[in-house]
């Protein structure tokens, strides 16, 4: 699937904030449009059929999104591992939504780089997650960490604590499982914490192309 661009039209402007946010209608419907076509092909390999659409590489990003329905299958992949694995399906008005928000975001060039100078994205991670679920931690301590957070969108994917970093025009995006029953099914994963690189305007590609095949529902 290939797409030749011989012009894009500049980014929309979504204002200055400090994270995701929630999208007016007008907004919504317009991210949908020729260059959010063209991030979609460009966002990696995508194979639709009659039962479903496949996007991106289960390597790096991926999503495989079912029959349509007020409830459908969206199945994840990031650096190899899958997202979804202990619940996938999701409701589609709240996901769509939030998959659009988090596409919205990025485009308006929001994200921050790793915030600690001289680490690795793994340790980054893990230093955001030393005082995660503290309940004295003071609210000016929770806020920089949390605009870092990333596929927050709702029972699908709430099984995992991710952190995304924009580093120019690549992301890295790092994720641990947290949950007890994931932990005993899955040892490996205990403790672990995967990362992935991907170009921004693929990350976008795919998420707007969920959004496209979600759309139908």
């Amino acid at each position: 699937m290939t797409a030749d661009v011989t012009e894009v039209e500049p980014e929309p402007h979504f204002g200055r904030h400090h994270g995701p946010r929630s999208f007016d209608s007008a907004e919504v419907s317009g991210l949908l449009d020729e260059r959010s076509i063209w991030l979609f092909m460009k966002g990696g390999p995508a194979t639709v059929t009659s039962m479903h659409v496949v996007l991106g590489d289960k390597r790096r990003f991926a999503a495989e999104v079912g029959e349509a329905g007020a409830l459908c299958r969206v199945d994840l992949w990031a650096a190899g591992r899958w997202l979804t694995c202990d619940d996938n399906m999701a409701y589609v008005p709240q996901f769509r939504r939030d998959v659009l928000n988090t596409a919205a975001w990025l485009r308006s060039g929001r994200g921050s780089p790793i915030p600690f100078a001289g680490v690795s994205a793994e340790a980054a991670h893990r230093q955001l997650m030393l005082r995660a679920g503290d309940d004295d931690e003071p609210e000016a301590g929770h806020r920089p960490r949390s605009r870092f957070r990333v596929f927050l969108w709702g029972p699908t994917t709430d099984n995992v604590t991710a952190y995304l970093f924009r580093e120019e025009d690549r992301l890295v995006i790092t994720l641990g499982f947290w949950r007890e029953e994931h932990l005993i099914n899955h040892p490996e994963d205990a403790g672990a914490v995967f990362v992935l690189e991907i170009p921004t305007d693929d990350f976008i590609g795919i998420l707007e192309g969920i959004a496209a095949a979600l759309d139908a529902s």
